[in-house]
């Protein structure tokens, strides 16, 4: 059995994206971590195939999926500015 069809290699990949998001923040690796982990998941229960191509595919759009939930719930509220006090570049 190659080790993509592995559920535990892919759960291992999701867990390193969250990580990797904790050190990078900015909700784009979560988006992957959650796609790469919900496919873990498919695979554990069967459903994912055993084409690495198809795999690949299901990942990438899990991913875009949560990406585009996150993106929902993280955003600006309407009616909502986000105002700046200072300047990075400002001497204090």
């Amino acid at each position: 059995m190659a080790f993509w069809q592995e559920w535990w290699v892919w759960m291992v990949a999701g867990v390193a994206l969250a990580v990797l998001e904790v050190i990078v923040p900015g909700y784009v690796f979560l988006g992957f971590a959650i796609g790469v982990a919900l496919t873990g998941v498919l695979v554990f229960l069967g459903v994912g195939g055993s084409s690495l191509a198809l795999l690949i595919l299901i990942a990438a759009l899990l991913s875009l999926g949560a990406w585009l939930v996150l993106r929902r719930v993280f955003r600006l509220r309407h009616g909502q500015v986000k105002v700046w006090d200072r300047d990075i570049n400002d001497e204090p």
